[in-house]
C-alpha cells in the first residue's frame, strides 16, 4: 500500500459496471446508499464488490488492494480464509451438511465447548444469525418471567421489535419495547418505574463505539435483578473478540443469557444463545427452529476458530495491533491539531470527528475517509472498525502512513 496513492482517486470502473447490473435485479443494490461519496458528487469512493480476500487484505473487482478494517463487520477475527478454519470446514463438508431433523455430533461438541468457555453458560442453543438469537432470548425471558415488556439498548438486530426504522412495521410491534440511556443507570430505573411489574428483560450490548466499566455494567445488572427481570448481553461484536469468554469474561459481569455470532466462527454463519439452564428450559414451551440450524459445517468452523483463540496468541495480537493503531492515530491527531478523538477498545477502535461546526466536521471527516480509502485503508466512516490476528505490524504502519496523508489533506 503506497501512502502517496492516497491523493488519487481509485479506479472503480469494473465495480461501477457490476453496480449498474445489480441495480436492475438486486433489491439490496438498488435500495442501499453507497458507504462513502465525496461531498458534492454522487460518485462512490468506497468499493462495493470484492473479488477475493486473504488474511488482513481484500481486493475489489478492479484489482485494488486494501488493508481491511471492516472484516465483515467484525466476524473475521483470525483473518480472511484462515487455513485452519477452512480445513475443518472442507473436511466436514465432505460428509454433507443438511440433515434436519436429525443432528450431528458436532452440535453436542460445540455446545459443550461453549458451556466450557463462556461464563454462565449452562446450556446453549445454536442458530444462524444475531437477530435469531436476540429475538429468541427475548422470547425465553418472557416465558421465564411471565411478563412482556423489553428494555433494550444498542443495535439488537433487524426484527420488528428492535428495528431501527419504523417503515413497514406496525406500531403494535414497538409497543412493548422501550429504550434507555445506557450511560445513565437512573434512566434504566426510570424505565422500570414507568412500567412496574411489566418488564421481562433488559437486553444490551455491553458497549458500542465507546468504553464502559465493570462497575457500570454490574449496576445495570443489579437494577435489572432488583425488578425481577432477566439480564441479557448482546455479545455479537464483543464475543470472542474482547476475550474468549467475551465481555462477560473481560468485565467479570455475568449475564443471565448472552448471544453470540460474528467472531465465533471467523465469518461462517452461526450464532448461539447461551445462559442459565432454568431460563433455557423455556425452549420446551415454544418453537424456535430452522432447517439450517443443524448444519454441522458452520459448527466445525466455530470449533476450529475457538480452538485457535484458546490455544494461540491470536487475541493478544489483536489487542496489541489495535492498540498500536489507536496510539498512532492519537499522535496524528495531535500533530495536525484535528478536532477528532480515538474511541473504543483496541480490538474494535474508531475515529470520531468532533468539530463543533457541523459543516466543518463533515468536510474534514469526508476528506479524511476519502483519502484513506483511496490509499488502501478500508476504514468505515460510520461504523467502528475491527482488527484481526492476521494484521501485521507492517499493515498497521502502512495504515498510519496513509492516515497521515489523509489527516494532512483533511485539514489542508
Amino acid at each position: 500500500m503506497d501512502a502517496l496513492r492516497a491523493a488519487d482517486r481509485l479506479s472503480l470502473s469494473t465495480d461501477n459496471d457490476w453496480m449498474r447490473r445489480a441495480r436492475r435485479v438486486d433489491a439490496r443494490a438498488s435500495t442501499r446508499r453507497d458507504i462513502l461519496t465525496e461531498i458534492g458528487t454522487d460518485a462512490t469512493v468506497y468499493p462495493r464488490f470484492v473479488s477475493r480476500m486473504k488474511g488482513a487484505h481484500l481486493w475489489d473487482t478492479d484489482g485494488n488492494r486494501y488493508v481491511d478494517y471492516m472484516l465483515g463487520y467484525g466476524p473475521v477475527i483470525l483473518g480472511h480464509a484462515d487455513e485452519r478454519v477452512n480445513e475443518a470446514v472442507i473436511a466436514e463438508l465432505a460428509h454433507g451438511n443438511c440433515m434436519a431433523p436429525l443432528w450431528s455430533s458436532r452440535q453436542i461438541e460445540l455446545n459443550e465447548l461453549l458451556c466450557e468457555v463462556l461464563p454462565g453458560a449452562e446450556q446453549a442453543y445454536l442458530m444462524k444469525t444475531g437477530s435469531d438469537t436476540t429475538t429468541a432470548a427475548v422470547r425465553l425471558a418472557r416465558i421465564h418471567t411471565g411478563r412482556s415488556r423489553v428494555i433494550r439498548w444498542g443495535y439488537n438486530g433487524w426484527h420488528d421489535w428492535a428495528a431501527g426504522s419504523p417503515n413497514g412495521i406496525p406500531p403494535e410491534s414497538y409497543a412493548l419495547t422501550s429504550t434507555f440511556d445506557h450511560s445513565d443507570p437512573d434512566s434504566l430505573r426510570q424505565a422500570f418505574a414507568t412500567y412496574p411489574g411489566e418488564v421481562a428483560c433488559v437486553l444490551i450490548m455491553p458497549f458500542e463505539e465507546g468504553t464502559t466499566t465493570t462497575a457500570h455494567l454490574a449496576e445495570l445488572k443489579s437494577i435489572t435483578h432488583e425488578h425481577g427481570a432477566v439480564f441479557i448481553f448482546d455479545e455479537m461484536r464483543s464475543g470472542f473478540r474482547m476475550a474468549v469468554g467475551g465481555a462477560q469474561e473481560y468485565f467479570g459481569v455475568q449475564a443471565d443469557l448472552a448471544t453470540f455470532s460474528k467472531a465465533m466462527a471467523n465469518g461462517y454463519p452461526i450464532s448461539a444463545l447461551c445462559g442459565r439452564r432454568d431460563i433455557m428450559s423455556g425452549l420446551a414451551l415454544t418453537r424456535i427452529s430452522s432447517t439450517f440450524y443443524a448444519s454441522p459445517v458452520e459448527m466445525a468452523a466455530a470449533m476450529a476458530t475457538i480452538d485457535v483463540l484458546r490455544h494461540t496468541d491470536a487475541l493478544a495480537r489483536v489487542w496489541r495491533l489495535g492498540g498500536a493503531l489507536q496510539h498512532g492515530l492519537r499522535r496524528l491527531i495531535a500533530d495536525y491539531e484535528v478536532a477528532a478523538e480515538v474511541v473504543g477498545y483496541a480490538p474494535m477502535p474508531f475515529l470520531r470527528f468532533t468539530d463543533a461546526d457541523p459543516q466543518r466536521r463533515d468536510e474534514v471527516r469526508n476528506r479524511f475517509y476519502v483519502t484513506a480509502v483511496a490509499g488502501g485503508a478500508l476504514l468505515h466512516p460510520d461504523h467502528q472498525w475491527f482488527v484481526s490476528a492476521a494484521h501485521t505490524d507492517d499493515d498497521i504502519q502502512a495504515t498510519l502512513d496513509v492516515c497521515r496523508v489523509a489527516m494532512e489533506r483533511a485539514v489542508g
